[in-house]
């Protein structure tokens, strides 16, 4: 395992993304735990999400898609 999903700040926050959201290359799509640091995951593409392939606390591997995204 190398981190742990999350697809919000925190419990009270709404999600980063979701189904149907667009994206730019520097939008926070999600937060990747590892090692106790929390580091902010970027689009890294313009788009608009398809699909969210990971469950909120779910563990990530090095690698592993997390979102379909429909390239515009």
């Amino acid at each position: 395992m190398v981190g742990t999903f999350y697809a919000q700040a925190n419990p009270d926050s709404p999600p980063f993304v979701s189904v149907g959201a667009a994206v730019a290359p520097d939008k926070t799509v999600c937060i990747i735990e590892a090692m106790k640091i929390f580091n902010e995951i970027k689009a890294e593409c313009s788009g608009t999400i398809v699909k969210v392939l990971v469950k909120n606390g779910e563990p990530v591997e090095f690698g592993q898609a997390l979102f379909l995204v429909k390239p515009g």
